[in-house]
């Protein structure tokens, strides 16, 4: 059997890892491939990749298109291969290639964990930092920004006066929702 594990933390991710691209890059060298699919972060558990691990055995392929698809950690990368290579169970990641149960092979895997460990704990400290020297801006602002301005509201409020809810939100594209909280707090001010 051939496991192909496609895994995306956030909607719309970017840079090869939307689900299309991982499963288009499995089932191109694996055309027979189940392809398992899970939006979950790298973080917390994922059952369906837990699922593969119990369900694999004796010269099953685990196939994935990244390291970081696979584990987030070292220490996880390591239990996890040494879990599927003492049932027998060939590792493929695509962008490394095949993970040899050999000394050689371990001692590249252990390493190339290492640093993608590595990279992730410096993108977040780089991303933390950004956000310390943003914080310190007067016009920093916590969160997404604001999808419509006051000014588009406010029209759009005054279009309640002679429309309805949906009318006002065929006419804008502001959701109804988005229009009754505007009105609450025009109400409150």
């Amino acid at each position: 059997m051939k496991y192909g594990y496609a895994r995306v933390s956030t909607k719309g991710q970017l840079d090869g890892n939307s689900i299309e691209e991982q499963t288009t890059a499995i089932k191109n060298l694996y055309s027979d491939a189940e392809i398992v699919v899970e939006s979950y972060s790298g973080a917390k558990e994922r059952p369906l990749f837990n699922q593969i691990l119990e369900k694999a055995q004796q010269d099953d392929y685990v196939i994935v298109t990244k390291l970081d698809r696979f584990c987030r950690s070292t220490k996880e990368g390591l239990e996890y291969i040494d879990l599927l290579m003492n049932k027998g169970v060939k590792i493929h990641i695509l962008n490394m290639g095949l993970i040899e149960n050999t000394p050689m092979g371990r001692l590249i895997v252990t390493n190339l964990l290492a640093f993608a460990e590595f990279e992730r704990a410096m993108i977040i400290e780089r991303t933390q930092g950004g956000k310390q020297i943003a914080k310190q801006r007067a016009d920093f602002k916590e969160g997404r920004p604001k999808k419509y301005n006051a000014k588009k509201i406010a029209h759009a409020l005054e279009l309640l006066q002679s429309y309805s809810y949906r009318q006002v939100e065929e006419m804008t594209g502001i959701s109804k929702s988005t229009l009754v909280r505007a009105k609450r707090n025009q109400s409150i001010l």
